[in-house]
């Protein structure tokens, strides 16, 4: 029989291989997804509309909930890569698959704001980034249907 060494499933090579390529697929598009948003952050820094708000001058008020949970967002996207790795494999899927579609959701929300405020261009391509990283965690986590091999 064809199993890796020392498994006590007995999953096969290819099976091991496989698996292992979706979690590190995964992780990837957990840290791809964070590092566009970030980019995104740093093309903001000059942007005259979030510095008003920064200082509270603006139309729209950056309280510290509202930067909490974008702390937060930033925080789950990170240890989303770490844990899709460390989980096991059915858990991860299912994480993969709700967190994933809860980033989706915040992020197409995002994503329309941008379009409705006639944001700066950037935010839409850093947007329509986000969003497409969120999509392939959703879609890599739906295909993954048999983790264990």
């Amino acid at each position: 029989m064809n199993t890796t060494k020392g498994s006590p499933l007995g999953i096969n090579k290819e099976a091991a291989r496989n698996l292992l390529d979706v979690k590190l697929i995964l992780a990837v598009l957990w840290v791809a997804g964070m590092l566009s948003s970030l980019n995104g952050d740093t093309y903001r820094l000059n942007d005259p509309v979030l510095k008003s708000s920064l200082a509270n001058t603006g139309s729209f008020v950056m309280t510290p909930e509202l930067l909490s949970v974008a702390a937060l967002m930033f925080v789950a996207s990170i240890f989303m890569s770490v844990l899709t790795l460390t989980l096991k494999s059915t858990v991860s899927r299912w994480a993969n698959r709700i967190i994933g579609i809860f980033y989706a959701v915040c992020t197409l929300t995002n994503w329309i704001s941008a379009f409705v405020s006639r944001l700066p261009g950037y935010e839409i391509v850093w947007a329509t980034a986000q969003l497409v990283f969120a999509l392939l965690v959703v879609w890599y986590a739906w295909k993954w249907t048999n983790p264990e091999g």
